[in-house]
């Protein structure tokens, strides 16, 4: 029966709501890309300023910087998928994946901006902290409190619970395939580390994020750089490859070229999760002088997800013999380090990535849950019990293989993503009325643009921002 079910959700997923969800992801991004006037390119400067800067309102005590509110969505964004996903896609759909995930990613960092701008405007005040996002938006500006109701519950499920126990299973699976460490002792670890961050609080998640994602995204560029310097001539002839092979006539010949075309595009949307509605909810607790800032950044964080941390698993695979290596996913990526760096390296190296990728998306993903919990209810008592059921779950995922639930995330992930889609649609000449009043500031010569939302035609019930104005 449970077989059944699961070819069932599979099948949907796949066949029907798959493609549409693919459909909207990119009309989507498009229609932001050509409104904004390619805003995801047009302060490239600018947006790492923003990223890397001190000033101001990110000084407050007690408040989250713009960085760290970037690292918590890196965080949830680069997971596990960044290395196995990326083998799977040059696997099944062939080396000319990559350049449609980067094309998707390029459109989809325009829905980021978007969607992460409209969750600053409308985020609230928490005691010391801001929180907001999709759900936040859906009722204060839309005015349907059962959207942002549905949209809550859906991604707490998904994220904080079914997500989050996927990764702590691939954490266990990989721990044990190369340290003989047994699943329950992962687990059990995997628990308690997960419960001394996320009981700390949104202060400790931050902090926690903004220390371990540089480390080790640049650990990982690190050594994707190391090797293609050992194979520095082989990397016009990849290029070419990724390039050619992405409108080979080959492929069109043999009716595979929509194969190649729908498998990039697929990993890039899903994992650099643009416009799905799961970033803004961590772009909401920046504590900024315009939303503008944050929506800029979201963006800059598209591109490093995809461009770079799935480019550096692309390249990793690429630069070796991965035609003649019967492995597949993050065991390929594996092999294919280890031709370069030796086996030794490549497990060990390869290991401690999964590890550190998947409990970074583990706290990430908590977060999106605990701001929606936040949303639904009040009640100190229930966000004790939502932790404890959060560490649980993180504990049973690392020892339960859990096929059809992973499939009905997927599921589900797909309903969050339309309803926050519609939203963000709907709420588009919001999104360009504020952009047009932080560069109308910036052309004035204003360095740090400040947000009034009464100077906006359309834009009430923002309130974190009406109480300081």
């Amino acid at each position: 029966m449970t077989e059944t079910i699961t070819q069932i959700v599979t099948c949907l997923n796949d066949r029907f709501l798959g493609y549409i969800l693919m459909a909207a992801l990119v009309f989507c991004g498009l229609y932001f890309t050509l409104a904004t006037r390619f805003v995801q390119f047009a302060r490239p400067k600018e947006m790492w300023r923003l990223l890397t800067e001190r000033a101001g309102y990110s000084k407050q005590k007690g408040h989250i910087s713009s960085f760290q509110a970037f690292a918590i969505s890196t965080a949830s964004r680069v997971g596990t998928g960044n290395i196995a996903g990326i083998a799977i896609a040059i696997t099944v759909g062939g080396p000319g994946a990559v350049f449609w995930m980067w094309m998707i990613a390029i459109i989809g960092a325009a829905s980021a901006f978007a969607e992460s701008t409209l969750a600053q405007v409308y985020k609230i005040k928490k005691g010391a902290h801001f929180i907001g996002g999709p759900a936040y938006y859906m009722k204060n500006a839309l005015g349907k409190p059962w959207m942002g109701t549905a949209f809550a519950v859906i991604i707490t499920l998904t994220f904080a619970f079914v997500f989050n126990s996927v990764q702590s299973n691939t954490i266990a699976q990989s721990l044990q395939t190369s340290f003989q460490i047994t699943p329950a002792v992962t687990g059990m670890v995997l628990a308690f580390l997960t419960c001394a961050i996320i009981f700390g609080g949104l202060r400790r998640i931050a902090k926690f994020s903004a220390v371990i994602v540089p480390i080790f995204a640049l650990g990982y560029i690190g050594v994707t750089l190391i090797v293609m310097a050992m194979n520095w001539e082989k990397i016009p002839a990849v290029l070419e490859l990724i390039v050619s092979d992405a409108f080979s006539w080959r492929n069109v010949a043999g009716g595979t070229l929509g194969a190649t075309i729908m498998t990039g595009a697929r990993r890039g949307l899903f994992s650099n999760e643009a416009g799905m509605g799961s970033a803004p909810n961590a772009a909401a607790t920046a504590n900024i002088s315009h939303p503008v800032r944050q929506g800029y950044v979201q963006a800059f964080s598209v591109f490093v997800d995809t461009l770079v941390i799935c480019s550096c698993t692309a390249f990793i695979v690429l630069l070796a013999d991965y035609q003649n290596m019967p492995s597949e996913g993050i065991a390929l990526t594996q092999a294919a380090l280890s031709q370069n760096l030796g086996p030794a390296f490549g497990n060990w190296f390869i290991s401690i990535s999964v590890l550190l990728f998947a409990f970074t998306s583990i706290i990430g993903n908590y977060y999106y849950g605990q701001a929606n919990v936040q949303f639904l209810t009040r009640s100190r008592s229930f966000m004790v019990i939502f932790r404890t059921l959060v560490a649980c779950m993180v504990y049973l995922g690392a020892v339960l293989q859990m096929k059809l639930v992973w499939n009905m995330a997927d599921l589900f992930m797909t309903i969050m993503a339309l309803l926050n889609i519609t939203a963000i649609l709907l709420l588009r000449k919001q999104v360009l009325a504020v952009l047009a009043d932080y560069r109308r500031q910036r052309a004035e010569g204003v360095a740090n643009p400040s947000f009034n939302p009464r100077n906006i035609e359309g834009i009430t019930q923002a309130q974190a921002w009406e109480e300081t104005h």
